[in-house]
């Protein structure tokens, strides 16, 4: 069944405001649009809601019944819409990020302290997951945006490259090579090493560049998150290698953050996203933040 809502708003004002003229100044149609308009919708009814001549204009019985029924469809249907264009206007509403574990601890809370600035009210639910499940999240439709590990591309995604970071190690103030401005991939192989999962896209990007220089390391410990690795070094377990952005600078007492060189090794983390998918305002809000944050980045 098709509801003719031009049809019924104009009886409704008709109504209300007692006659054509007034009802077709407050829509801003002319009479004529405005007399096709019920013209139709009593066509497609088979009743007459109003009787009018040229001297005055009534509702019938029928009429009568209909109008406060009419009034609530006017009235929701002008919320909802005014609702949405108030979501479009001011990108207000909720959406779903994933997001790998190490951009969760530290880069995306300053992100979602702005969001959260410019857009109070909003709400975003978080899925802090494995770069894999990040992208299948996104594929999926169980979240609107993630940010991730580049790895393979998939014709259903597109990455958008937020920022590079290097990897860097980390350990206790007491070791060696704490008072080091800079150690080499060649100081690892002395190291206790503490090593994420060899299933995360975090290890495996790591591991391939590495092979490609001929260096290959070894870890003592395994762990399946970066926050795990950090508090094993914080407990002087071991050392570990992890992006920059898993740990501020001073960020854990105790625990030291150098350069690795020779060579810099960085890891690339994207925002993704369905192809040809529109998001919602809440999201593409969020989306638009990120990037502007990339552009005074790298400006």
């Amino acid at each position: 069944m098709k509801i003719d809502f031009d049809g019924i708003q104009a009886f409704v004002v008709i109504a209300e405001l007692g006659g054509f003229s007034k009802a077709a100044e407050h829509l801003h149609v002319t009479q004529t649009a405005l007399t096709r308009r019920l013209q139709k919708l009593e066509s497609y009814l088979g009743l007459r809601l109003l009787d009018r001549t040229t001297r005055y204009v009534e509702l019938t019985p029928v009429g009568r019944d209909f109008l406060p029924q009419a009034k609530a469809i006017v009235g929701e249907m002008t919320i909802a819409v005014g609702r949405l264009k108030d979501m479009s206007k001011h990108g207000r509403g909720s959406f779903t990020l994933a997001c790998v574990p190490s951009m969760a601890s530290h880069v995306l809370p300053e992100a979602i302290r702005r969001y959260a600035k410019l857009h109070p009210g909003n709400r975003i639910r978080l899925i802090d997951t494995s770069a894999f499940e990040v992208r299948d999240a996104v594929r999926h439709g169980q979240a609107e945006l993630g940010i991730g590990i580049p790895t393979d591309r998939h014709p259903d995604l597109v990455e958008a490259l937020l920022f590079e970071e290097p990897l860097m190690f980390f350990c206790r103030e007491e070791h060696p090579l704490s008072r080091r401005t800079a150690v080499t991939w060649a100081d690892m192989r002395e190291a206790e090493l503490i090593v994420v999962s060899s299933m995360t896209a975090t290890r495996i990007f790591m591991d391939y560049q590495l092979a490609k220089r001929g260096i290959s390391l070894n870890g003592a410990y395994e762990v399946q998150h970066h926050a795990t690795a950090v508090s094993l070094v914080a407990a002087g377990v071991g050392t570990a290698i992890l992006p920059a952005s898993t740990l501020e600078e001073g960020a854990r007492p105790g625990v030291c953050r150098i350069p690795l060189t020779g060579p810099v090794v960085k890891r690339k983390v994207a925002l993704i996203r369905r192809h040809n998918a529109t998001l919602s305002p809440a999201a593409n809000a969020f989306l638009e933040l990120l990037m502007e944050g990339v552009s005074s980045r790298t400006g």
